[in-house]
């Protein structure tokens, strides 16, 4: 076998070890079980805010139209370094708080998201970092 070939063989066998081991990291950043065509605003009463790695999450009860109960919806947003970066602070929202959320739900139909926007009782509204996307409703 011609020393360039083994080289080859050699780049190759390295290249696919190293995809591999890079997969479990691909797998978990995929936003494939959200559904961004079809986002949704959601407004309610936060019952739960996690503000820890890998990802910040906020379990809100939102409010229904048919005047229903709320439903819980688990809202995953990026992590607190990427969170922080983009304007937000460990201790802006706070269990009780009420606010509003546009988020690409969960394409099973489970409540849950992935978090696009919040907009804060005060007004103020922070997006999830530039991996999320923007929220393509208002």
């Amino acid at each position: 076998m011609k020393a360039s070939r083994k080289v080859v063989i050699l780049w190759a066998s390295l290249l696919a070890g190293a995809m591999t081991a890079a997969w479990p990291a691909f797998a978990h950043h995929s936003f494939a079980m959200f559904d961004h065509d079809h986002q949704i605003k959601l407004k309610g009463t936060v019952k739960i805010f996690q503000w820890t790695n890998p990802h910040v999450y906020i379990l809100l009860a939102a409010d229904q139209a048919s005047g229903a109960p709320p439903k819980n919806y688990t809202i995953e947003c990026a992590s607190p370094g990427i969170l922080d970066r983009v304007g937000w602070k460990w201790n802006m929202i706070k269990v009780g708080d009420t606010i509003t959320t546009i988020i690409a739900p969960l394409r099973s139909g489970q409540p849950g998201g992935l978090l696009k926007e919040v907009t804060l009782a005060d007004g103020r509204s922070f997006n999830n970092g530039v991996a999320a996307g923007k929220a393509s409703i208002h």
